[in-house]
């Protein structure tokens, strides 16, 4: 099945739902469909049919069945009304803040790509190089970045990036624009540059707070006790965040600073006869 944010329409999701489900057991019937959200078979079969809406009483059900939470439950609630809603303006309305739950289009990294996370100030040229709308000027960039780094070392980050495609010459390579907003790693064979460059990262985060005035910075922390449940429940908080991140960043129109934001959970304490 696809996300809920592939969906137009939330009926869609749940006919595609239904539909993957018959695929497995061909004894999944409407009336398992209806029995699950609360409904009666023909009711079920109707929404499926996109003829009738999902009744309020069983929207707590149809998101639990479909696994939806945070934004994902979010966007579900706006179909549903936007789905309900008779003016084509009001509804247009609401789907454009559906929308802008969706997640961000990401760039998942390559092997042949991994050189990209080999040097941490790469990541940070490249943002600076959106910050300067796309002009690459060498000793500007080496001096613009905290730590400074060289111009040695910018120009060979500039080559990187052209040779990965992460920026694109323009006007006769006076300017370069940025080819993807967003990149992700993903794989057990990438999680050593992953690590490194995520400690690289932590460490500027520790110098941060002698060398980076407070009103340029926010940096806090919060020690926890919790159980299973609430640790998953945190690191799926934590994701949704990122996500949203992610899309607040894709509106800056005119950006002026690069930002790193380092989210850490990681535990201090262990009940060991528990973990026994």
């Amino acid at each position: 099945m696809a996300e809920i944010f592939d969906y137009d329409d939330y009926r869609d999701m749940i006919k595609d739902y239904y539909l993957e489900h018959k695929k497995h057991n061909s004894l999944y019937s409407f009336s398992t469909l209806g029995k699950t959200l609360g409904l009666d078979s023909s009711h079920a079969y109707y929404i499926v049919q996109k003829k009738r809406n999902l009744p309020v009483h069983a929207v707590p059900a149809a998101k639990k069945m479909l696994g939806l939470d945070g934004r994902g439950a979010a966007y579900f609630d706006l179909l549903i009304v936007a789905s309900r809603t008779k003016s084509e303006k009001t509804k247009a309305e609401i789907l454009q803040k559906a929308f802008q739950l969706r997640d961000v289009k990401r760039h998942l990294l390559k092997d042949n790509e991994l050189k990209y996370l080999s040097a941490w100030w790469t990541i940070v040229v490249r943002a600076l190089i959106e910050v300067n709308h796309g002009n690459v000027n060498i000793p500007e960039i080496a001096n613009s970045v905290i730590p400074p780094i060289t111009e040695e070392q910018a120009q060979e980050s500039i080559e990187i990036l052209k040779s990965l495609g992460f920026i694109q010459p323009i006007n006769n390579n006076s300017k370069v624009r940025l080819a993807d907003p967003h990149i992700t790693v993903q794989g057990a064979e990438k999680a050593e540059a992953i690590r490194s460059f995520h400690s690289k990262v932590m460490q500027f985060g520790i110098r941060s707070l002698s060398e980076i005035p407070p009103e340029n910075r926010d940096i806090s922390t919060i020690t926890m006790a919790v159980d299973s449940k609430g640790f998953e429940d945190i690191k799926n908080m934590l994701k949704e965040f990122r996500k949203e991140i992610q899309i607040r960043v894709d509106k800056c129109i005119v950006p002026d600073r690069v930002m790193q934001l380092n989210l850490a959970l990681f535990p201090v304490a262990l009940n060991k006869k528990k973990e026994k």
